[in-house]
């Protein structure tokens, strides 16, 4: 007997490159000396190797196939790929086009339907060492939002179209490649590429046949058939992505898609759901750890705050200070949610250089005493003759400390505003003297500036607040606006921020009844005109289950039940979709989605007020949810926050920053 000639995979490799691929007119060295690396046969079954390298594709497990090394090449070619590229490949298969591009490409991630297919290419990876490439078992239409964006997409699959969430998923500058066209039946190999944010090219490559695109942005079945028309909550949940529990690592990964932006806001449907705080701290962290961002701002008073920041900041407390959050609501910020990020935080800045802390601010205007206190503190220190002035100045607010609304009523019946010309020339006064009082403490000068501009716009908004209740939001919000702004500049052009706020202040207010009948502005609105597309707006939705919150202002917190929602608005939808808890990317949801979700419905708002049994009137109003945000973070049954035990003490060193 005699046995069968042993292959020279090696020699057969380069036979197939100069013959069928070189000779083809690719000329692209590094892709042609991957394809002559990577051993074609060890991604066919073993009865097929002696054909590995012939010009055809060939069946694999699953009843799929493997492309013919001509058209690996062309499309990996015609997508441009260079070192340090990120790559997304639709339809992984066995595997092989995904190993190729990996010798090219810096990472790449490869999704594969058929979980057979995607367990065996997963395991040749690791086999053969390709550590860069990544096999994910998964709805390949639907891109990978939470890796986003790539700068090359390549579809080994035919679909009836490019899928708009494919093209989203794009950088600047990336390109797409993929066939587009029926099953069974000769398509068009098109490249797309993106110019900006909905600006697209596509070239035709001439035809080709590959198999169909299967999926929820795709055909239906292997024949070709069509997505049927859908409800609502049927496209939500496919288009949403699961998400895993907030303490997984996992949770705060698949924000990274958004951690490009300058600004992220995080919003909240009520002031007292853990999970909202929980989330946040989750995605924050990430964001602080892995992307670089130093500023935490969030809708809370800044001498609070600032109380807050010296701890994080492993700064000095100031003698005599008050501890946090002592007034109504108090379990908004004194809460074991907020507890444990704030010690996270604390131990994240340990030992770092003062400029790679990440500090915790506030935005709101309310603490009028505290930031009066705070200004004439800092100036005693460093101008005791200025302080002098201060106190003067400030003195006809003084009386109105711990009542602020008691000025605006009284500025209201004299008919004039007494204190706002020494507010105003305080806080000038303070900016003049930036260079002289900079030089002391850079971060001290901050709080003071932020304090003083604080007074000034909380004069300003007692005042108006008996003229309107739009005039007095849009002072407030656009006070948060510019607090936020300051910090930026403060921190330098490299600096990001992320912010905490309710989802009415973090939402665009144009796309809501707030600024399409009651004329309101607010932070998100101002950030996205400010930033463009560096601000990253996200809203948090629930359906059931409890919150910490009050029936009346300056009433005890209790812990409510939340009604389940309204039929047609945005959480009912939600909860129909029957994914428990998901993250929808509204940027770049598919053409169907989006012009459902653009009519305009209800959304619930939660405050620290909760009046269930005027739920309609008291917490929904009508809103346009993918101009509101940026994506959609949802849990469908939520808990109230766990307000933190013990009686509030002055702040010391064992008990700073709550005086528990």
């Amino acid at each position: 007997m005699v046995d069968a000639p042993v292959m020279d995979a090696a020699a057969a490799r380069e036979r197939m490159v100069e013959r069928q691929i070189a000779a083809r007119g690719i000329t692209d060295r590094r892709l042609l000396d991957a394809m002559r690396t990577v051993p074609r046969e060890a991604f066919v079954p073993a009865h097929l190797r002696e054909f590995a390298f012939e010009d055809s594709p060939l069946p694999i497990e699953a009843e799929q196939t493997i492309s013919q090394p001509y058209i690996v090449a062309l499309m990996i070619e015609a997508a441009g790929l260079k070192a340090g590229d990120r790559v997304l490949e639709i339809g992984a298969g066995s595997g092989y086009a995904a190993a190729v591009m990996g010798q090219v490409a810096d990472q790449v991630f490869a999704i594969e339907r058929h979980a057979q297919l995607a367990e065996l290419a997963a395991a040749r990876m690791k086999r053969l060492g390709y550590d860069n490439v990544t096999i994910i078992h998964g709805d390949g239409t639907k891109g990978l939002p939470r890796e986003a964006p790539f700068d090359a997409i390549i579809a080994a699959a035919s679909g009836p179209d490019v899928p708009k969430e494919l093209r989203n998923q794009l950088s600047d500058g990336g390109r797409l490649v993929m066939p587009v066209g029926e099953p069974h039946s000769i398509q068009k190999l098109v490249k797309v590429t993106r110019l900006g944010d909905d600006d697209f090219r596509a070239e035709d490559l001439g035809g080709v046949r590959f198999v169909p695109l299967i999926g929820a942005h795709g055909f239906r079945d292997e024949e070709g058939g069509r997505q049927a028309l859908r409800s609502l909550p049927e496209l939500i949940g496919a288009a949403a992505e699961p998400l895993p529990a907030i303490d997984d690592p996992a949770f705060g990964a698949l924000f990274d898609t958004y951690a490009g932006a300058r600004v992220v806001l995080l919003g909240e449907a009520s002031h007292g759901t853990s999970e909202f705080y929980r989330a946040r701290a989750a995605i924050t962290k990430r964001l602080i750890e892995e992307h670089g961002f130093t500023i935490v701002a969030v809708e809370a008073d800044w001498p609070d705050a600032a109380a807050v920041d010296r701890y994080v900041r492993h700064r000095p407390i100031r003698e005599g200070e008050e501890a946090a959050f002592q007034r109504f609501p108090t379990w908004m910020w004194r809460n074991t949610d907020v507890d444990a990020f704030i010690r996270w935080l604390r131990r994240h800045n340990e030992g770092r250089a003062p400029d790679e802390m990440t500090g915790f601010y506030g935005l709101d205007l309310y603490n009028l005493g505290g930031s009066m206190r705070a200004v004439i503190d800092y100036l005693d220190d460093v101008d005791p003759e200025a302080a002098a002035v201060a106190r003067e100045r400030y003195g006809c607010l003084m009386p109105y400390a711990k009542n602020p609304q008691g000025y605006g009523r009284m500025a209201i019946t004299r008919g004039f505003a007494e204190c706002e010309r020494p507010v105003v020339e305080m806080l000038r006064e303070l900016l003049q003297r930036k260079l002289e009082y900079a030089a002391e403490d850079g971060d001290e000068f901050l709080d003071a500036t932020a304090n003083a501009r604080l007074i000034k716009n909380a004069e300003e908004y007692y005042r108006v607040m008996y003229h309107g209740a739009a005039e007095s939001w849009n002072l407030r919000d656009t006070h948060m606006f510019e607090t936020l702004c300051q910090l930026l500049d403060a921190k330098g052009p490299e600096s990001k921020a992320i912010v905490w706020a309710h989802n009415s202040h973090i939402g665009d207010a144009s796309h809501t009844e707030m600024g399409q009948v009651r004329e309101e502005l607010n932070i998100g609105q101002l950030c996205r005109e400010r930033f463009g597309r560096e601000a990253m707006l996200i809203g948090f939705g629930t359906h059931s289950g409890t919150v910490a919150a009050a029936s009346d202002w300056d009433a005890p917190m209790e812990v409510k039940a939340v009604r389940p929602s309204l039929s047609g608005s945005y959480e009912r939808v939600s909860h129909d979709s029957n994914v428990k808890q998901f993250l929808l990317d509204l940027r770049g949801a598919e053409e169907g989605l989006r012009e459902m979700l653009e009519e305009p419905r209800l959304e619930r708002f939660i405050g620290v007020i909760y009046r269930p049994e005027t739920e309609r009137w008291s917490h929904y109003s009508q809103a346009i949810l993918p101009g509101q945000f940026d994506a959609w973070v949802w849990f469908d049954e939520t808990t109230a926050v766990t307000p933190l035990p013990g009686k509030i003490e002055a702040a010391e060193e064992e008990t700073y920053p709550f005086g528990l």
